[in-house]
């Protein structure tokens, strides 16, 4: 998912660092609509995965005014914590 996001970017695909993972976190995520298909009439706006990809990183990119602040101080509470 790293590799494709960063594709998606422009960025070269091996352009992060691998950490070791916390403990107890799950190795596997994945989810099952039926329930928002059938009980909320839900359909995903986007059938192609790497569409929609490139549209929330587009997103991301266009509206950094709004996620910036909030990643300076979350950064700012790991520091004080010593992370």
């Amino acid at each position: 998912m790293v590799e494709l996001i960063l594709e998606t970017m422009g960025r070269p695909q091996d352009a992060y660092e691998l950490v070791p993972d916390r403990p107890g976190h799950d190795l596997r995520n994945a989810i099952d609509s039926t329930k928002l298909r059938t009980e909320l009439g839900w359909t995903p706006a986007y059938a192609n995965f790497e569409e929609g990809l490139a549209n929330t990183v587009k997103w991301y990119l266009d509206h950094e005014h709004w996620w910036r602040p909030q990643k300076a101080a979350a950064e700012a509470r790991y520091k004080e914590q010593g992370q």
